[in-house]
């Protein structure tokens, strides 16, 4: 009868040029320069981001005015900003600007993608030059396009009554040129994402379609915007949150005026808690208005990628 023979099973062989992966009961030992690269990055945002979150929560639900003591309110502040009438027109403010440039901003940098991706041999130098809005300054921008609001266009368009005048001092109007800001500036993100998305569509599928006789826009219903429903749902999503955010533009064009009309609620927050002595009490509309991104943001995905689904 043959005796067995025992053999010693070995770790596998490291690759050659590479430091053998050190094992430890069957499991890869992360190696130690994970944490080193990883753990200061923690560290230093929940140092600047967290922490400072965490108190602002936590100072929602005191009386506290940025200096001196302060006393528990519990949901005090909660309450008084559903019936306060300032905080409710800046939220009306906010969601209608950020809707109407969501809107704009997306048929707009849709269209000119759309048109920009016939040209091939335009494409880079066109996306670098729409591209330049979105690197510069937005306040300095702003100040730019708030003398052009205020000198050049009542010149320019003084056959119109709305711009005959300065728009920036009309109440009604004044919004309407935030907006055109706002979409000037955030079209250029938007269009070099659809340009990335219509880059991903194959040349056969328009070939096919124009043998079967497919007009430009039964192609664009048929297979373009299907094709670059991904790209329109993360656009959506991005231009509504950062509109609803939206504070330079507000603050270099009308600083909230005239009077309140253009007020947005980062705005009021910041002015509320910094140099109005509601620390605590715009902390608690700063929570709400988080949590209301948040569920405008969730509901967005949901909706727009459903839709995705159904093409």
């Amino acid at each position: 009868m043959a005796t067995p023979v025992l053999t010693r099973q070995t770790s596998p062989a490291a690759p050659a040029g590479g430091p053998r992966p050190a094992r430890r009961r069957g499991l890869t030992v992360t190696p130690r320069a994970f944490y080193w690269m990883v753990v200061p990055a923690v560290a230093l945002f929940a140092l600047l981001h967290t922490v400072p979150v965490l108190i602002g929560v936590f100072y929602s639900f005191t009386d506290y005015a940025g200096f001196g003591s302060w006393d528990f309110v519990g949901l005090g502040n909660f309450i008084a900003l559903l019936q306060d009438d300032r905080v409710l027109k800046a939220y009306g403010f906010t969601f209608g600007f950020a809707i109407v440039a969501t809107v704009l901003t997306n048929l707009i940098s849709l269209a000119i993608a759309v048109g920009l991706n016939a040209k091939i041999a335009l494409q880079s130098t066109f996306r670098g030059i729409f591209f330049i809005p979105y690197v510069l300054a937005i306040l300095v921008v702003g100040y730019v396009f708030q003398y052009f609001f205020a000198n050049s266009l009542p010149v320019i368009a003084s056959g119109i009554p709305v711009l005959r005048d300065n728009i920036l001092t009309n109440p009604d109007w004044a919004w309407l040129a935030i907006v055109v800001l706002a979409v000037w500036q955030s079209c250029a993100f938007a269009i070099v994402l659809y340009l990335a998305g219509l880059q991903t569509i194959p040349a056969e599928l328009y070939e096919a379609s124009a043998l079967d006789g497919a007009r430009p826009w039964r192609q664009f219903r048929s297979i373009t915007f299907p094709m670059i429903s991904a790209f329109f749902t993360i656009n959506m999503v991005l231009s509504l949150k950062g509109f609803l955010q939206t504070f330079d533009h507000v603050v270099a064009l009308t600083n909230g005026g005239p009077g309140t009309s253009t007020e947005s609620i980062t705005l009021l927050i910041f002015r509320g808690g910094f140099q109005g002595g509601e620390f605590a009490y715009q902390s608690a509309n700063a929570v709400i208005f988080v949590i209301v991104i948040m569920l405008v943001s969730f509901l967005q995905f949901r909706v727009l990628q459903r839709k995705e689904a159904d093409f």
